[in-house]
């Protein structure tokens, strides 16, 4: 079923898992959150250690949208080091540190057209998976910086990508209440706020679609249950995306790459009764990128 996702008279909502593909734990969360919970969508890491587990998992699960997680940094680049001398290292992984590496791809003008190839071949590896793309992301929202969406907004018209995460979010908005982040908060707010400002209107030109806000980004890695309850209470009527980082522990790679993250706590809040009763009490509607609203949560 079909539903007009710009209807300003309605909450309408993306429950979308990031990092599908970087590791088993993550790969089965992400499906036992599709199949007993509320997540209608995630974003494959096409170079993740778990890609091909990840994409037979979709094939199995043709009702969770998949869209791409653009990864130009903590993690492994799809073309072999030697065409991206200025992006990896010699096993072909990308650095580290998200500030430094932003500020690189910025101001070192050389390296826009080795991002180019990367992005590219990304796209690509998707493409070659089989799966239907549902919308386009970055690790640690990597797509919004300007340098990398610059080259995505040639992109996305030559293979037809059509949603676009445009992740900002409403500090004044956030129920966080344990005191954690307060400048960090305050600082990602502005920064993606400003970023939003200049993606959008390319977006509107392109004729792609974002959603009128994003949430995730002030609270990453700790969407509790408790937390999640007070966004959905909060939710405005327009179409919104939740994402999140799920994860079945022990697993190596998410502790490693994200080792304060609450990953099982997430994963407990998106099979939540609770989260599922607060949906239905505020009359919200959950349905994907492309509009295909899920009628079974």
């Amino acid at each position: 079923m079909m539903t007009a996702l710009r209807d300003q008279a309605m909450k309408k909502l993306i429950i979308n898992a990031d990092d599908f593909g970087l590791s088993g734990g993550a790969n089965r969360a992400v499906i036992r959150a599709h199949r007993e919970g509320i997540l209608t969508s995630t974003s494959l890491m096409v170079s993740g250690q778990a890609c091909a587990e990840a994409v037979t998992l979709a094939r199995e699960n043709p009702g969770l949208q998949v869209g791409l997680h653009l990864t130009l940094l903590q993690g492994q680049a799809i073309l072999p080091p030697e065409e991206l001398p200025g992006l990896v290292d010699r096993e072909g992984k990308f650095p580290v540190d998200p500030v430094l590496t932003g500020m690189r791809y910025f101001f070192q003008r050389s390296l826009r057209e080795q991002l180019q190839r990367e992005i590219e071949a990304q796209i690509l590896r998707f493409r070659e998976t089989g799966l239907l793309l549902s919308h386009i992301d970055g690790h640690l929202n990597i797509h919004m910086h300007p340098t990398v969406f610059s080259i995505l907004a040639e992109l996305m018209p030559k293979y037809g990508i059509s949603s676009f995460r445009l992740t900002r979010e409403n500090l004044a908005q956030d129920p966080a209440t344990d005191g954690r982040r307060r400048f960090g908060r305050r600082l990602d707010a502005f920064i993606f706020a400003r970023l939003a400002e200049n993606c959008r209107p390319v977006l509107e030109k392109l004729g792609i679609f974002h959603t009128d806000e994003v949430k995730g980004l002030l609270n990453s890695g700790r969407m509790t249950e408790e937390y999640l309850l007070k966004v959905l209470a909060g939710l405005k009527p327009g179409c919104t995306e939740i994402y999140f980082h799920p994860g079945c522990l022990p697993d190596p790679e998410l502790a490693a790459w994200m080792p304060d993250y609450l990953h099982e706590e997430e994963l407990a809040a998106l099979i939540s009764p609770k989260v599922r009763e607060k949906i239905t009490e505020q009359g919200i509607r959950l349905g994907s990128y492309r509009g295909e609203e899920r009628i079974d949560a």
